[in-house]
């Protein structure tokens, strides 16, 4: 287990806090004119996918958490749980619905994902930068209207609803940013 200096947060890393695993979302430096400096951040629970802010003081260390990832395929959904499976053993492993919500949104059959583990106990799953989903539902294109620069929503094959161009139809393959569920561009196929 390593200790760092909360000087040394970065986005994205994994820490031990009050008893859980914390992945760092967001962190400020503050240097106030009167008193001693401080770090404050907002940290998301890898268990429980909650989202608080703690403030610690600049001279504060913290554990870091030792992270594996293991990359999986994903079969399908049971109704409880999401059943992924390692590609060199075969092995299979279901993970509950509660831990995969957003997720989920951007998961299809046959996808390979990083499983997400700590000390044996599974927290979740990475997925790509961006994935490519087929558009399900959307309004047909309305003609003369592109100056705007608005857009409508699409139905994506999993369920996720999307804003996207007018030019955009039913059936078209788009690329989704999985961070923050935005369309990026048609997918090239």
């Amino acid at each position: 287990m390593t200790m760092i200096s909360v000087n040394e947060f970065k986005n994205g890393l994994t820490i031990q806090y009050n008893n859980d695993l914390w992945r760092i979302v967001e962190f400020q430096h503050v240097k106030p004119g009167k008193g001693s400096a401080f770090v404050r951040s907002k940290l998301k629970s890898l268990r429980t996918g909650a989202v608080q802010e703690y403030t610690f003081r600049s001279t504060a260390k913290v554990e870091t958490a030792d992270i594996q990832t293991k990359s999986m395929q994903y079969l399908y959904n049971d109704g409880s749980s999401y059943v992924f499976m390692d590609t060199s053993t075969y092995d299979q492993l279901a993970i509950p619905n509660e831990q995969i919500d957003d997720e989920a949104n951007y998961l299809l059959e046959n996808m390979i994902v990083n499983v997400v583990m700590h000390e044996g106990e599974t927290l979740g799953i990475q997925l790509p930068n961006t994935v490519d989903l087929k558009v399900a539902k959307t309004e047909p294109n309305i003609k003369g209207d592109t100056s705007s620069g608005g857009g409508k929503p699409a139905t994506m094959e999993t369920g996720l609803v999307v804003n996207v161009p007018f030019f955009i139809n039913e059936g078209d393959v788009l690329t989704i940013n999985t961070a923050d569920g935005t369309y990026v561009s048609r997918a090239n196929k």
